[in-house]
């Protein structure tokens, strides 16, 4: 008899159907968090920027540093980011203050694990594919 292990993956559709678990980061310093790791895939982000600087929110630390990013104006808003990724990447010229809410799913980290696109095959985020620098 066979036996099948199902489990949620990037090309479950149903994975990002389904609300998302709430995340929720307020009060970031994007000049000393350059980096935001989420405990699993998101389906979906948005960034607001409360700071006196504009913010560059990328996929990848060579998107930010180069031209692959968003500009979150101080005061404002992101969009609804429909993306699946596990990083975020934010910069400023200075201080700024940054809240980040997401729609997790149920898709963990380990669960994606992929040695062709990360050396170290656990930090995958998203960006392959993407223009992202």
């Amino acid at each position: 008899m066979a036996t099948y292990n199902y489990k949620p993956g990037l090309g479950n559709a149903a994975s990002f159907q389904v609300s998302g678990k709430p995340y929720v980061k307020g009060g970031l310093n994007a000049a000393s968090t350059p980096i935001l790791g989420f405990p699993s895939v998101t389906s979906w982000i948005v960034v607001t920027n409360q700071g006196p600087n504009d913010c560059r929110v990328g996929f990848s630390a060579f998107g930010v540093a180069d031209a692959n990013y968003l500009t979150v104006p101080s005061g404002t808003m992101s969009p609804r980011l429909e993306v699946k990724v596990t990083e975020l990447y934010l910069t400023t010229p200075g201080a700024a203050t940054v809240d980040v809410i997401a729609g997790l799913t149920y898709i963990t980290n380990d669960q994606i694990d992929n040695f062709s696109i990360s050396p170290s095959g656990s930090n995958w985020s998203g960006s392959a594919g993407a223009e992202v620098g």
